[in-house]
């Protein structure tokens, strides 16, 4: 799983890779779960007939699905929940995330990095993961819409996981004696299939990422 990340910090970034324009990126990159951060999507209007509704938008939305069905009285309760990331597995059963997932709701989020703790050494170290060509990420998501408090509509997204347990690389992170997941990080050719295939092959696009194309560096604290 992944609870913190850097999303790419440009607006030119997004264009040059993932081919969507937006609303201004938030001021900051750094991401934990709850956080403003910016996705990538097909806009829900793409069926519309309108020529000038673009083929992906990128929107910015909570880190953290919150159900659209959430009434008002238990936002605060749902809130609290870790939904940064939704297990591939079950999110099509469960109720923050199966909509999205029976409606297609499917986005990508942008990264420059995701970070994970290495406990081999009996202490948590975090890790940095990115591309060894450089490139940003392109992680595999759901996006969907709830209420505010004041009735307005809000976006929020997930990151999807699989599990990790016989992964080259991902196997060796989090805790002993748990199940080791990793992000579905998507090839970049697989980015337009991903946002427009039908829901019923969802399940094709989620699968590892070459071990041997990401980079991970440990990010030891230095003592001052």
């Amino acid at each position: 799983m992944c609870s913190h990340y850097t999303a790419l910090k440009k607006q030119e970034q997004l264009e040059k890779y993932f081919r969507a324009r937006g609303i201004p990126l938030p001021p900051k990159s750094d991401m934990w779960p709850r956080y403003a951060g910016p996705f990538i999507r097909r806009p829900p209007e793409h069926d519309s007939g309108d020529e000038a509704v673009p083929e992906r938008e990128a929107v910015i939305g909570r880190w953290g699905m919150i159900a659209p069905g959430t009434p008002p009285e238990k936002l605060a309760q749902a809130e609290k929940i870790a939904t940064f990331n939704a297990k591939s597995e079950t999110a099509h059963k469960l109720w923050t995330f199966r909509l999205a997932w029976q409606h297609g709701r499917r986005c990508i989020v942008p990264a420059e990095a995701i970070f994970e703790p290495d406990w081999r050494s009996g202490k948590a170290v975090a890790t940095r993961f990115s591309r060894a060509d450089g490139g940003p990420l392109g992680i595999a998501g759901l996006w969907d819409r709830y209420r505010d408090a004041a009735g307005q509509w809000q976006e929020s997204y997930t990151m999807l996981t699989i599990n990790a347990d016989q992964d080259p690389l991902f196997k060796d992170y989090h805790q002993a004696g748990k199940e080791k997941r990793m992000v579905v990080i998507l090839p970049e050719g697989a980015y337009e299939d991903w946002l427009t295939a039908p829901v019923a092959d969802t399940r094709d696009f989620l699968l590892p990422y070459p071990a041997d194309q990401l980079v991970a560096e440990p990010m030891e604290k230095t003592e001052s």
